[in-house]
Formats: C-alpha cells, sequence, structure tokens
C-alpha cells in the first residue's frame, strides 16, 4: 500500500471506530427518562458514555467543608483533602453516579455535583456521613448502671447545645468510658450506653460490607467483613470477652450492642438496625468507601431542575445546528469545491471529539459546550488560512501538484501558532479553574488536537486523493 492509501485508511478506520463509541451515547440518551431511571437502579448505565453535567441533566451542587480541626494530628490537610477526595468519588461510583466533577476549593472545601440526584438529604447521607465504625465494649458495672440511672432521671438529653456531656454526669462516669446515644427507634424512648473510650477495632480493617435481610422478620440489616488481619483482631478480642457486650457504633451512635456469646472467627459479623432498605444500601455504600479522615460540613447546598437543562440542552443544539449550517454555507459559497472538503473536515471534527468524550466518559456542561464551538471555529479558521494560501499559489500560476502542498507548508507555521498559545490558555484554565472552567478547558483542548488533525491530515490526504485524477483546475 503506498502513502496515500494509508492515510485514507486511518481516516476511515477512526470514523467507523467513533461511530462505534458514539453509539452507546446515542442509544441511551434516545431512551425515555423513565427507561434511563429504571436501568440505572439496576446498574446497567452503560459506562463508556457521554454524561451530562449538572447543569444540562440537573441534580444537586453542594460545597463541603472539611473540619480540619478534627484531624488527627499525624496528618497533614494536604493529605487529608486528598483521601476525603478519593473516598466521596468512591462513595458516589458506588452509588452509580457516572463520573462527577469533584474539585478542591481553596484549603479545606470541596465542590460536588451530582447530576440526576434531586433528593439533597440523600445525597447528604451519602457524601457528607464520617462513616467511622467502631466496636466498643459496654460497661455494665455499677458504677456505670447509676449513670445511666441519672441519665434517665433527666428530664432531656445528658449533652448540651454544643454535643458535650453535662458536667454533673460526667463527674460520676468511670474512667477511660463514654456516653453515647442509641439508634433512635419507633415510638421508643432514647437510650445511652456507657461504653469504653477505646475502640477493640475500626472499620479501617473493613474488606466489605453488604446488605443482607434478617432470616426472622426480613428486615434489612448490613453483613460486613474484615480483612485478614481484622479477622484475627477480631476473633481474639471476641474470644477473650465472652458473656460481654459488645456495641457496634457508626459516627458515635450505638446502632446495636449484642452479647458476645462465643468466639467470633472468620471476621464476619452483621449490624442490626431499624433501617429501610435504602438507609441499608446507602450505608453500606460509605461503609465499602471508607471513613472520611474528618467530619465535613455542608456549606452551600443547590437543586438544579431537569427542567432548565432541557431547555439549555433545545436552545445549544438549534444554536449549534444552525451555526453549523451558515458555516457549511458560507465556506462552499466563498471556497466552492475547497469550502465543500473544509466542511467535511469540521464534520469529521465533530464526530471524533464526541467519540473522544464518549471515550473518556467526559462530563458535558455548558461551558464545555461553549468549548466545543471555539475548537471548531478554531478549525474551520485553520482550513481559512490554508485555502488563502492556496489561492496565493494558484495566483503566482503555479502548477496544481505544487499548489495544494505549498499552500499547506505555507499555513502550518500560522496553524500551530495559533493553536499552542489557545492549548496554553486551556492548559491553565485546567490547572487552577474550578468544575465548569475545567470543563470549557477540556473540550476546547481535546478539539484543537483533533481540529489540527482535520484541518492538516484528513483534508490533504482529501486533496491527494482528488490530485491523483490529474485536474486541470482547483476550484477554490
Amino acid at each position: 500500500m503506498n502513502k496515500l492509501q494509508w492515510k485514507l485508511g486511518i481516516i476511515l478506520g477512526l470514523v467507523i471506530l467513533s461511530i462505534y463509541l458514539i453509539y452507546p451515547t446515542l442509544e441511551w440518551y434516545t431512551k425515555s427518562l423513565s427507561e434511563r431511571q429504571k436501568l440505572e437502579a439496576v446498574r446497567m448505565r452503560p459506562k463508556k458514555i457521554l454524561n451530562l453535567g449538572l447543569d444540562l441533566k440537573g441534580g444537586t451542587h453542594m460545597l463541603l467543608e472539611l473540619e480540619t480541626d478534627k484531624l488527627d494530628k499525624k496528618e497533614s490537610v494536604q493529605d487529608a483533602m486528598a483521601r476525603a477526595i478519593e473516598i466521596i468519588r468512591n462513595r458516589v461510583d458506588q452509588y452509580g453516579v457516572g463520573e462527577v466533577p469533584i474539585s478542591r476549593h481553596g484549603e479545606r472545601w470541596i465542590a460536588v455535583d451530582l447530576p440526576g440526584i434531586s433528593n439533597t438529604e440523600e445525597a447528604e447521607n451519602i457524601i457528607g456521613k464520617t462513616a467511622l465504625l467502631e466496636f466498643k465494649l459496654v460497661d455494665a458495672g455499677e458504677q456505670a448502671q447509676k449513670v445511666l440511672e441519672k441519665i434517665d432521671s433527666l428530664a432531656g438529653s445528658p449533652f448540651d447545645g454544643k454535643g458535650k456531656l453535662l458536667p454533673e454526669i460526667e463527674k460520676e462516669l468511670p474512667k477511660g468510658t463514654r456516653v453515647l446515644k442509641a439508634a433512635a427507634q419507633e415510638d421508643a424512648k432514647t437510650r445511652y450506653y456507657v461504653v469504653e473510650a477505646t475502640a477493640a477495632i475500626t472499620g479501617a480493617y473493613l474488606e466489605n460490607a453488604r446488605v443482607e435481610t434478617d432470616n426472622q422478620f426480613g428486615y434489612p440489616n448490613i453483613g460486613f467483613t474484615f480483612n485478614k488481619d481484622g479477622g484475627v483482631i477480631f476473633e481474639k478480642f471476641t474470644a477473650s470477652h465472652v458473656g460481654k457486650f459488645l456495641a457496634i457504633v457508626l459516627d458515635d451512635i450505638v446502632h446495636s450492642a449484642p452479647t458476645i456469646k462465643t468466639r467470633i472467627g472468620g471476621g464476619r459479623g452483621v449490624i442490626e438496625g431499624t433501617f429501610t432498605l435504602q438507609e441499608a444500601r446507602n450505608l453500606a455504600i460509605v461503609l465499602r468507601a471508607g471513613a472520611l479522615p474528618a467530619p465535613v460540613k455542608i456549606i452551600e447546598k443547590r437543586v438544579v431542575g431537569p427542567g432548565l437543562g432541557e431547555d439549555s440542552i433545545k436552545k445549544g443544539i438549534t444554536a449549534s445546528v444552525i451555526g453549523f449550517l451558515f458555516v457549511v454555507a458560507f465556506m462552499i459559497f466563498y471556497y466552492r469545491a475547497g469550502g465543500f472538503v473544509s466542511d467535511i473536515a469540521l464534520f469529521l471534527n465533530f464526530v471524533f471529539l464526541m467519540a473522544a468524550m464518549s471515550y473518556f466518559s467526559a462530563t458535558l456542561t455548558l461551558p464545555g459546550i461553549a468549548g466545543v464551538i471555539l475548537s471548531l471555529a478554531m478549525a474551520i479558521d485553520a482550513n481559512v488560512l490554508i485555502l488563502e494560501r492556496m489561492r496565493e499559489e494558484l495566483e503566482l500560476s503555479k502548477p496544481i501538484p505544487l499548489v495544494v502542498p505549498t499552500g499547506y507548508e505555507k499555513a502550518w507555521s500560522a496553524i500551530l501558532d495559533s493553536n499552542v498559545t489557545t492549548w496554553i490558555a486551556g492548559i491553565f484554565l485546567f490547572q487552577f479553574g474550578s468544575g465548569p472552567v475545567k470543563g470549557f478547558a477540556v473540550t476546547l483542548t481535546l478539539g484543537l488536537l483533533i481540529g489540527v488533525f482535520t484541518s492538516v491530515f484528513v483534508t490533504r490526504a482529501i486533496y491527494e486523493f482528488w490530485l491523483t485524477s490529474n485536474p486541470k483546475r482547483l476550484s477554490i
């Protein structure tokens, strides 16, 4: 095969590959909203598709603040922020929301967009829960019982408005213990436990957490499994404390306190409570993803309705189609056959860009659409430079076989300069910008790379194929 055949083969191969990559996205978004929601509920959403951002799909935007004053003294804020972002991303991924923008803002703030989730309470439970799982022995001694009796005699809570134990209760508390509240139960008085301050084992050793069903009543529970090291620690601990109560504590709330009847081997256990199926599922998600290094506080929360996004999509598509048709008509009118070749390259530029974004499961936002349009404009600008240089060569009465390569050679430096400067701007926007700005930078930078390829490689291959017919004139 000669060089031209290789070029045409590469272009044809990329077109076929792009159609293959774009098809799942087209198939997904041509389904009705109810169909998509049903498939998402059973985790049948394709992975390699173009995702819609919050401004196009609707959903919840949250700005979180990591409470750095509650960090372990050995952990730096930088490491804690990186770990918190990774844990939040794992939670969201396991929940089934595809590729959401999660970014750091300033020293201790994290911005999270959850497209398609308008239930803010559910979003808070998934993202904001510290999910610190601890196993602590219950103090059943005489002094502890006196403390609980004193708590029962109180008219209200044993904690003040700041969450601190009342002084009259704290002075009676046995050394090395804490008072923890039990999980709320329907039609039942709030219960409290006196537990050891030091945990026997924590959720750091968890390997898995899953939703299970109680065999007797069918209530949903959370079954958990420790890793190898955790299993050994748990087995030794339960063997040496048979007959005592073990409190299963999640975020300082006692969910159950069963009796250790025998040594528990295999590193398996169950967290029982009055969970709904959805609560159990969400809790299992956050336990699998791990505990946050410190609590996070929600300082901003916005819900964007899907109607606004649908309107934006319709207007964006309308504007894009009208703009594209005007450009196509102008190029054909002003540059004739050369303009038609440029229009082919422009169309392929759009197809390749959508295929690349689908492959990387990119999230498309309104600023991202602006980046796509700007990259297409830069691509047509490159074609204009090439066609103008070819016109100059024709005016010098050069033979047509020399006009095409010379036009490309003379236009290349200007094309490279204009794209490199825009690439540099795009890199800085991505590095220092927030979520929407990063979306603009990604589509712009990727679009420019593809635009150079279609403007220089694809159009030149078309002209070289046309030159094989020994044309007498060049229509530009």
